[in-house]
């Protein structure tokens, strides 16, 4: 049962994704930045001193960060999942760019990745962005 002090830590999690830096950064990773490939995800993920991977670091540390808060206790898990579903949909995004490197790096946001296979809400909402995502690149497949 959530208590007064995980919604003080839901609604601080929602204040610091309003902040500016973090806004733009969000916004680059959910909707302007698309790769169609690993080479084009890692232009962007392993190239220090660029804006784009300042927004790539930026936005990936602060979902993993609130996934490990509620995989740590600090928040609960029900109330977290009732509004925050972007670091799922980002690791649903990007997810399978990693999948051949896992291996020797170690999973993907394993936070995220953790707090998908311990709650089914999690489950449900990273498996509906799944579906998305191959929807969208069976479409773009079709007019190529």
């Amino acid at each position: 049962m959530a208590t007064t002090a995980d919604a003080e830590v839901v609604l601080r999690l929602y204040e610091l994704r309003t902040e500016e830096a973090l806004r733009r950064a969000r916004k680059f990773m959910a909707f302007d930045f698309n790769p169609k490939n690993v080479e084009e995800l890692r232009t962007v993920s392993r190239a220090p001193g660029t804006q784009e991977n300042a927004y790539w670091r930026q936005t990936m540390s602060y979902w993993e960060m609130a996934a490990s808060l509620v995989l740590r206790g600090a928040v609960d898990a029900d109330l977290f999942l009732d509004s925050n579903g972007e670091g799922i949909f980002l690791y649903a995004k990007y997810h399978h760019f990693h999948k051949d490197t896992e291996a020797q790096n170690g999973r993907f946001m394993k936070n995220t990745a953790e707090l998908i296979d311990k709650y089914p809400a999690a489950k449900a909402r990273y498996e509906f962005a799944l579906k998305n995502f191959e929807a969208r690149r069976q479409a773009e497949a079709a007019k190529a």
